[in-house]
């Protein structure tokens, strides 16, 4: 859903395999963002996000986060995420956050 929303808006989306959103994947590709669901599996958003921001080539990537609640919320943030948006949301709500971040 999530690329097609953003393609259908003009972006060019990369790697929404999950298997492509690792710390070392991403390090071999050039991104300007990075949108992980906190529910992902191997490694959970958070923890994706954590690795990222120990690397000199993701530290300053805009990353947002999908999914969970308050409390998930909080943790992203404190894991160096700056963007969030909780499901479900509307397309125009998502490339609200996309553009702000």
């Amino acid at each position: 859903m999530l690329a097609i929303i953003l393609t259908g808006a003009g972006l060019d989306v990369v790697g929404s395999e999950e298997d492509f959103m690792t710390p070392d994947m991403l390090d071999r590709t050039s991104v300007d963002q990075v949108i992980p669901d906190i529910n992902r599996p191997n490694p959970d958003g958070v923890t994706l996000v954590k690795h990222l921001r120990a690397r000199p080539a993701h530290q300053s990537n805009p990353i947002l986060t999908i999914g969970g609640g308050d409390d998930s919320k909080s943790e992203g943030r404190a894991a160096g995420a700056p963007g969030w948006i909780i499901r479900p949301f509307a397309p125009d709500e998502l490339l609200q956050v996309v553009v702000k971040i």
